[in-house]
């Protein structure tokens, strides 16, 4: 329990309590990271066609899916330990070296699955190229160090360098998918490399400037650096696994169908997603305000920021489902080269949408301290997912569609009742879970 969590409501300490206030730059670097993944996938296809993309596909959506599932919880806890440690005057080099600790055990068990499982993935997923799936591997151990870089600026309040290495991630990627595709490259391991290796420059960029340093201090306990983040990690698991599932699944149900159908259901799940990547952008700006709301105990004011808050994620949903009903295949004909209808694309908005609000008042939930909760309510939505893409339909597509919209809805009823729950007990915000709260970003 936080130190501050029994005091007064306007105490001073509850007033200063570490919270993100470079949002402005943050959500500049989200904002870079999601228009760089529509480019991305725009030159990639433009070098190898939407057949010879298909690898890319299988490999970006696997990456982010397990990446963000295992080691944003890693980022998240670096970021909380850090900020307590930095609000009561305490170096935080000690939290740095336990969670690097877990991170490569993380690294080693994640690389050792991966290698044990290779000539499944690499046929069944990569079409048999074997650079992929060692691009894969090597996404591994370049990304977790992004993460674990970024929950350091984040716990230092370095959001210029946070929103660095975000930024550089999609921007690197990009350029270097454009220079190979300039050069006339047709490698599909190649194209692979620049998802694995895009994330180093802004690391190494962050490091050699010293916004990694942090100062000695007392030494850490196990407790310090672990008190959520078995729920945290089952959560980001399912969450991310959830948002990252409809290609992967596409290629695994439809392991007879032209590759090209995995290439077209992946630009459209891109596309999919632009209300929920403006989401996180907006977010940024907006959830700095109820956290501090909320760890200054003024209720009344938080309930109305978050229907707030609520009310604009409805709201963009409804926009967006709307304009990919009468826009989204003309859109996908015109940067992607089209093969996907408009029920396709409907539902798939509808689906991140729900995504979308499941996962605002998934923060709210775990800002009042109900970390398990949201882990029951993604593993549940990824069940249903599961069951649903099993029996509902023989349509290639249609069955991952319902699947995603049903996954989507049972997460969102679980957290609802888990908020009003919440809300109407006697639960108090922590100051460690409203920072959870605010890093709890299961997509890159």
């Amino acid at each position: 329990m936080s130190p501050t969590e029994n005091q007064p409501p306007n105490s001073t300490a509850s007033s200063k309590i570490a919270l993100p206030e470079g949002t402005a730059s943050v959500g500049i670097g989200l904002f870079i990271a999601g228009v760089s993944a529509y480019v991305f996938f725009k030159i990639g296809q433009q070098a190898l066609g939407q057949d010879g993309f298909k690898p890319i596909v299988a490999m970006w959506f696997i990456a982010f899916a397990l990446i963000p599932g295992f080691f944003l919880p890693i980022e998240q806890e670096v970021g909380r330990a850090l900020s307590h440690r930095r609000a009561i005057g305490e170096g935080g080099l000690p939290i740095v070296k336990r969670v690097l600790q877990i991170t490569v055990i993380m690294i080693v068990a994640l690389c050792i699955a991966v290698i044990a499982l290779s000539s499944q993935i690499n046929s069944n997923l990569f079409d048999g190229h074997e650079a992929v799936t060692w691009c894969l591997l090597l996404s591994l151990a370049t990304y977790a160090p992004m993460h674990l870089a970024r929950g350091i600026c984040s716990g230092n309040a370095r959001f210029g360098s946070y929103s660095l290495i975000i930024g550089l991630d999609g921007a690197i990627r990009v350029l270097s998918c454009a220079a190979l595709w300039i050069a006339g490259v047709t490698n599909i391991g190649a194209y692979a490399l620049t998802i694995a290796l895009s994330p180093v420059v802004g690391v190494l960029i962050a490091g050699f400037t010293g916004k990694l340093n942090t100062e000695p201090g007392p030494e850490a306990t196990w407790a310090e650096v672990t008190p959520n983040l078995g729920w945290l990690l089952l959560g980001s698991l399912f969450a991310a696994a959830l948002v990252n599932a409809g290609p992967i699944t596409v290629d695994l149900l439809g392991h007879d169908a032209p590759p090209e159908l995995v290439t077209r259901f992946g630009n459209a799940v891109i596309f999919a997603r632009i209300p929920l990547f403006l989401f996180q952008a907006v977010q940024a700006a907006l959830l700095p305000r109820l956290a501090r709301l909320a760890a200054q105990r003024r209720l009344s004011e938080f309930n109305r920021g978050l229907k707030q808050l609520l009310i604009l994620v409805v709201s963009v949903g409804i926009l967006g489902t709307f304009g990919a009903f009468i826009i989204g295949p003309w859109v996908l004909q015109l940067v992607y080269d089209g093969g996907i209808d408009r029920r396709t694309m409907s539902l798939l908005t509808l689906a991140s949408s729900l995504y979308m609000l499941a996962l605002a008042i998934a923060q709210a939930v775990i800002a009042l301290r109900g970390h398990a909760r949201v882990a029951i309510g993604w593993c549940a939505g990824f069940i249903s997912f599961a069951v649903v893409a099993w029996l509902s339909s023989n349509d290639l597509y249609l069955r991952v569609e319902l699947a995603l919209v049903s996954s989507s809805l049972v997460s969102l009823a679980i957290f609802v009742i888990s908020l009003k729950q919440k809300m109407s007990g006697d639960t108090l915000f922590d100051d460690a879970s409203i920072i959870d709260a605010f890093a709890e970003r299961p997509l890159e």
